[in-house]
């Protein structure tokens, strides 16, 4: 088929992804499409066929298994999408390793890397060139992912970084996990603090280079956090959930960002959350959680 508009959703089998996924099929148009991805071709085939039939879908809603931690996988769709339809216009980046507090970090830190990070390299630089004028491409991330976070010691690594720089910073840290240097290092416990730094920080770069070019023509590049959701992956950490949202609660603020007709400077290449750039160097490290953390 030759869509209108094409959009793109990773991790989007359940919880937000799969909020996300339902509202583009919904303030989508009758001639667009909706890419749903993940790595199970039964839970992806299952969360394609239930979004197309949601009675507020408009748009063509499609599943397609997608490894996101497979840069060259990544890579094929890019070029697929753009040999099909001439580029993507939405490419919302949301896949996330689940992780408990009572597993060891370093155990699971090379699948969590690969999902969060080697992923959203990949997202970024096989995206980033086929994004259509007037695009969204927007990485799912966290507060947490702004520099205060890190130890001091680290913020150079990701300050003002290249995305080469970032992908070399976040393979020094894997490293050194593996090493057992990590924390005599300085970096946190916690792998979800450096995995979100490094995220906001791979957007923060490429949006760098492409500014001047996606502002004229009215393209967004940028991080977003949701805030609480109330899903199976944040469940563990957190014992307070009067606040949260539900995944479709948390999706609006994320759609709202992708269908604004006028990108704000201010929020252009920021980490952005309920509509407002949360300040870069703004944190402090995360010492209570790391002391609850096994190694």
């Amino acid at each position: 088929m030759n869509a209108s508009r094409i959009a793109l959703v990773t991790g989007a089998n359940q919880g937000l992804g799969r909020a996300l996924a339902e509202g583009l099929a919904a303030r989508m148009g009758p001639d667009d499409l909706v890419l749903l991805t993940g790595r199970s071709h039964q839970r992806v085939s299952d969360a394609a066929r239930e979004v197309a039939q949601l009675p507020g879908t408009r748009s063509h809603v499609q599943g397609r298994v997608l490894d996101v931690t497979d840069t060259d996988a990544v890579a094929r769709l890019a070029d697929e999408l753009r040999a099909r339809h001439g580029g993507v216009d939405v490419v919302l980046s949301n896949a996330i390793a689940r992780l408990l507090p009572e597993e060891s970090q370093a155990e699971r830190a090379d699948e969590f890397i690969d999902v969060s990070n080697t992923a959203t390299h990949a997202i970024l630089r096989s995206f980033g060139p086929v994004l259509r004028p007037g695009g969204r491409l927007i990485v799912v991330a966290s507060s947490l992912g702004t520099l205060g976070h890190l130890n001091p010691r680290l913020q150079h690594l990701f300050d003002g970084a290249s995305l080469d720089q970032v992908e070399y910073a976040v393979e020094s840290w894997r490293s050194a996990i593996h090493n057992k240097t990590a924390e005599e290092a300085g970096w946190p416990r916690w792998l979800n603090v450096p995995s979100k730094v490094a995220q906001v920080a791979a957007v923060r770069a490429v949006a760098a280079e492409r500014r001047e070019h996606d502002l004229a023509d009215g393209t967004l590049v940028a991080s977003v956090c949701p805030g609480m959701v109330d899903t199976a992956t944040s469940r563990p950490w957190f014992s307070d959930f009067s606040q949260a949202q539900s995944p479709s609660e948390a999706a609006r603020a994320v759609l709202d960002l992708v269908f604004t007709e006028d990108v704000d400077p201010a929020l252009y290449g920021e980490l952005i959350r309920f509509g407002k750039a949360l300040p870069w160097h703004d944190g402090t490290p995360p010492m209570e959680q790391d002391r609850l953390l096994r190694p």
